[in-house]
């Protein structure tokens, strides 16, 4: 290493010119920038591109075993200061066998105590954080104290002590995952080390050159080789089910590319997901790692696989790895979908499932019960025959009481069993405001068991619209018996209805193609009227006046200010 540190520069509040005190079996890259009264303890990692400045505030002191990864800024304020564990007084404590993650921000008065995990771009001001304690990525900790073994989420605004109090307690999977970014910088400060060192790096490079030789005589590619580092990601990959690895070899061996988005439960009740960070890597240790990584930063969202055909430029597969509810290390069951898709596309509804409950519902049925189950509604289901379902006239099946997914869908299925033959269909209720949020028929008479609720649905069975069609000369027509112009299905119309029955009021939305898959809608012309014939006249004309791009129609609910449903109703 050319630098170690230098001492404070000459200040009206630091006249000592303290120089850094530095472990010999720390490792501190020559890239790095430590100022002033830092004391750095035993087989301590700083990496590349660190600031650790105790020029204003200090001292700082970093505990052994520690690790102070890429980017990471450590500064303190001149007043202001915590009790570390040795009982004097420190701008910026940091105990032992913690790692401050990249680009992390710790400004002091700061205490971090041992164990603990500090994510990418958090920033900790001002505050103390408990022993054990895990802090993921783009968190803000500031002016409190947060208990030993506490799990802040990521993205988390922390700035009262209430909600400091009411964080939830870190798992058995989260200590794994931080004694493991532990054990990797170990593992990385040891390789520095023999890195500057001849005679231990030239014994490994001719271990090294004996392997690839007789490796390479028995017929081996150099890509064959079993490697230690590969087997240790695979016994890190705990959060994935073994179907998910299983999906991500095949996708693999397919010769595609993997991708990953999240959303949290807001963008995916429209569809609207955020790209992970891009994989580029095509060997299945190194994505599954990748993937880890999603997960753990987007704890608590949706998160969802697929594979990309960089030929052809689309999906080729979707399958939703974690959702909000899943608890670290024990994922829920795996939902897959299977479309073709463009492969920059974060809105296109799936459209051809291969995942199923038992058979007798469709993957988006599971997930429309999973979604209303997440939200926190209950699931009402209804049946009609042909006839009451050309007049809108539906009983209810059996009252689901249960708010379990595996006994709702249970309790779903019994009651396609019990009308088979029949139109079924499942709705989300809000109890507090007592109101339907959407619905979605799983069921009809035929047999089939497409959703209807996030497409146009194709049915041979038209309800009778109330409403006129344009005649050609730009009047509605007047004759007795109503028609429909055959933009409209009798589903679409039927939840129009349905809409409009329940104190919604009704707009559409346009998009073109590219509009569509980053989800940017332009709004149709108001429709102003609750009257049904009107609504639905206004949703034919901004068909036709944006004919050849997408055209959706949406319940709102005025008093609450948000949206109850969506159907797309005309795609290109």
């Amino acid at each position: 290493m050319v630098v170690r540190g230098s001492a404070a520069p000459p200040t009206p509040w630091s006249g000592s010119l303290a120089q850094p005190r530095i472990d010999e079996t720390a490792y501190v890259h020559s890239f790095s920038n430590i100022i002033g009264n830092v004391a750095i303890g035993a087989n301590v990692l700083v990496a590349p591109g660190t600031s650790i400045r105790a020029d204003e505030g200090s001292p700082f002191s970093i505990g052994e075993g520690s690790n102070v990864q890429d980017g990471v800024v450590i500064h303190g304020l001149e007043q202001g200061r915590v009790l570390g564990d040795d009982q004097q007084e420190y701008s910026v404590w940091i105990g032992k066998n913690t790692s401050i993650t990249h680009m992390a921000l710790i400004h002091g008065p700061v205490y971090i105590g041992d164990d603990c995990f500090i994510g990418f771009r958090s920033t900790i001001f001002n505050a103390r954080i408990g022993d054990g304690s895990i802090v993921m990525m783009h968190a803000l900790v500031q002016d409190v104290e947060i208990p030993p073994g506490r799990f802040v989420p990521s993205g988390s605004i922390i700035t009262s002590q209430q909600q400091a109090d009411r964080l939830p307690e870190v798992q058995p999977t989260d200590i794994q995952f931080a004694a493991h970014v532990v054990g990797v910088n170990n593992a990385l400060r040891s390789g520095y080390h023999c890195a500057e060192n001849v005679a231990c790096i030239t014994p490994i490079r001719q271990q090294l050159e004996r392997v690839y030789s007789r490796d390479h005589a028995a017929g081996y590619p150099n890509e064959s080789i079993p490697s230690s580092h590969t087997q240790d990601h695979m016994q890190y990959t705990t959060r994935l089910a073994p179907e998910v690895v299983e999906q991500v070899r095949q996708l693999l061996s397919q010769g595609l590319r993997i991708g990953m988005e999240h959303a949290d439960a807001r963008r995916f009740r429209i569809s609207s997901w955020y790209s992970c960070t891009p994989i580029q890597s095509s060997r299945d240790s190194e994505v599954l790692t990748a993937l880890e990584g999603c997960l753990a930063e987007h704890s608590g969202e949706y998160v969802r696989v697929f594979g990309i055909d960089t030929k052809t430029k689309r999906r080729v597969s979707e399958m939703i790895v974690q959702r909000p509810g899943d608890k670290p290390g024990n994922p829920s069951s795996v939902t897959t979908t299977s479309y073709a898709a463009p492969a920059n596309s974060h809105s296109q509804p799936s459209r051809s499932y291969t995942a199923t409950s038992s058979g007798r519902l469709n993957a988006e049925a599971v997930e429309k019960v999973r979604q209303f189950i997440a939200q926190g509604y209950k699931i009402g289901t209804e049946h009609a025959d042909a006839r009451r379902f050309r007049i809108s006239s539906w009983y209810s099946c059996a009252p689901i009481q249960s708010n379990r997914d595996s006994e709702v869908l249970a309790a779903l299925e019994s009651c396609l069993t019990e009308h088979e033959g029949e139109y079924v269909r499942l709705f989300g209720i809000d109890t507090k405001t007592k109101r339907r949020v959407s619905e979605l028929i799983v069921q009809r008479p035929d047999g089939s068991n497409n959703g209807s609720s996030n497409h146009t649905a194709q049915n041979s069975h038209q309800a009778p619209s109330s409403y006129q069609a344009p005649s050609s000369n730009g009047h509605r027509s007047h004759t007795a018996a109503p028609v429909t112009s055959g933009k409209l299905s009798g589903e679409v119309v039927n939840q129009v209805r349905q809409l409009l029955a329940q104190g919604y009021r009704v707009t559409a939305e346009h998009a073109d193609a590219r509009r569509f898959r980053i989800s940017s809608w332009n709004s149709c012309t108001p429709i102003q009227s609750t009257r049904d014939s009107e609504v639905l006249a206004a949703i034919e004309s901004c068909m036709t006046e944006n004919s050849g791009e997408y055209v959706r129609l949406v319940g709102v609910d005025t008093k609450t200010k948000r949206r109850v449903a969506e159907v797309i109703v005309q795609r290109p």
